[in-house]
């Protein structure tokens, strides 16, 4: 397909390279998607430590001397078919830690760390690069939010500019008094522009001033115009619903292939399910339930309502289940899950960490994974449960409410229920919502039936990307 326009992506995280969480998949799955819709897209990435060692088979192809303390130079190649152009500035990237912290916490000079990102990014959209000059800059979270303030601030460009919220209660804060040390024009200082409760957030200097807002779902661009889930910014989206739209996430179906799985299965031949199912209750020592084999595969947090879980487990038990969780976070969480696991033993199974490998075979085996999250921007974790028939059972939020169809008796009736539905996220809802659960599986024919439905259901990246290419189309026209 001929190429229709070029998109620079600036990120702080991107799959196969660097990933803490789901904007990672989004941010490496985008350029695939994206070139069958015509449009080329570009991803820049600080170069962290562990990512050093790929620059000297990489070509450089921008210079910055100035960038918070130190040059910085910019690689340009391809790592597992992803487009990638990383940022070298030792002084601010290469360390041991994560990408945001090390061993004392934060970083200190993230505020600069991810300004710099920015500042390049800008520089890049407006100037060009080794004969590529880009339509769009697409900035992603609080990382990149200076991205699109930079460039509006310096002048016409010519460069249109998207910001998306994959998750706004991370924002970027910084002290007023770094206005000048961030390169920030102190006239837009005013709550119209950039402050922020006295200070600076990067993700609201992006959503100041990028010419379109996405977020991650379409129900969750509308939850953020309410204070229960805006987290101070809800004014700010809501002054600006006109350019605002939720696109969802999607899954790499190959990646997330049950037919490739070690143990294969497909839609018309579950054999490979149940075997799996055997398998995993051998794995983690768990007596074979009579009722639904549940997963949790999440991070542990108050967030992701793990909290709900000792309150509903014991029920759900002493109904035939049985419970594998996987997941890391809050120590008193953790604390919690193997609380379950010493009091259900046999019934319940916790593995502390992640691990890829066991992600899929958990997902391969279980019957249902529980998402009962407060709020939720998009979620992979119940896409991947529907794409292997693993019925997903999750709060009424964010895009959970927009990926799983829930078991009423009209979904039903009509053979198009995908999973189940709860709201309020509380102990009551989410014990109801397992009790349906449980009565659905009793139903081997209806149980066939939902499972399908949700192995139909479309979980790649078409449709959204189809949705993303016409957003750009919208600011080039």
């Amino acid at each position: 397909m001929a190429v229709k326009g070029r998109v620079l992506s600036v990120a702080s995280e991107c799959v196969p390279l660097i990933k803490t969480g789901g904007l990672a998949d989004v941010v490496g799955a985008l350029p695939a998607a994206l070139r069958v819709q015509g449009w080329e897209m570009q991803v820049l990435l600080p170069a962290y430590r562990r990512l050093r060692g790929l620059l000297p088979g990489l070509r450089e192809v921008w210079r910055e001397p100035n960038l918070w303390g130190g040059e910085g130079v910019v690689f340009q190649g391809e790592v597992e078919g992803v487009p990638v152009l990383l940022l070298d500035a030792p002084h601010l990237y290469d360390r041991e830690g994560g990408p945001y912290n090390g061993a004392g916490g934060d970083w200190p000079d993230n505020p600069q760390r991810f300004a710099a990102l920015s500042w390049v990014a800008a520089r890049m959209a407006r100037e060009g690069f080794a004969g590529w000059k880009p339509q769009v800059l697409h900035a992603h979270d609080w990382q990149a939010g200076y991205a699109p303030a930079y460039l509006a601030y310096g002048g016409p460009s010519g460069v249109g500019s998207v910001m998306t919220v994959h998750n706004i209660a991370f924002q970027g804060w910084a002290d007023a008094g770094m206005l000048g040390v961030l390169r920030l024009p102190r006239e837009a200082f005013h709550p119209g522009q950039l402050e922020y409760y006295g200070g600076l957030s990067s993700l609201k200097a992006g959503l100041v001033t990028a010419d379109r807002i996405t977020t991650v779902s379409p129900t969750y661009a509308a939850e953020l115009m309410r204070p229960e889930f805006g987290m101070g910014m809800q004014g700010l989206i809501a002054a600006r619903a006109g350019v605002v739209s939720g696109i969802l996430n999607g899954v790499d179906t190959e990646v997330w292939s049950p037919e490739a799985e070690p143990v294969p299965f497909s839609v018309k031949a579950m054999k490979g399910k149940a075997t799996a199912r055997l398998a995993l209750c051998e794995e983690f020592g768990l007596s074979v339930p009579t009722g639904p084999l549940a997963i949790v595969v999440s991070r542990l947090t108050d967030q992701k309502g793990i909290d709900l879980l000792p309150q509903v487990v014991p029920e759900f038990i002493a109904s035939g289940g049985a419970l594998v969780v996987l997941g890391s976070g809050d120590p008193a969480l953790e604390g919690a899950m193997r609380g379950l696991e010493q009091r259900f033993p046999g019934r319940v199974a916790v593995r502390i960490g992640y691990d890829e490998g066991l992600s899929h075979r958990l997902f391969s085996g279980a019957d249902a994974v529980l998402v009962p999250s407060r709020f939720e921007p998009c979620g992979l974790t119940q896409m991947y449960g529907l794409r292997y028939g693993t019925v997903p059972v999750v709060a009424l939020v964010g895009g959970l409410a927009d990926t799983v169809i829930h078991a009423s008796p009209a979904a039903l009736a009509a053979g198009v229920a995908t999973g189940v539905q709860f709201h309020p996220t509380d102990a009551v809802a989410f014990g109801q919502a397992l009790r349906q659960l449980v009565a659905l599986y009793a139903d081997p024919k209806l149980w066939a039936r939902v499972q399908r439905n949700a192995m139909g259901h479309p979980v790649g990246w078409e449709t959204s990307a189809a949705a993303y290419a016409a957003l750009y189309d919208g600011l080039t026209a």
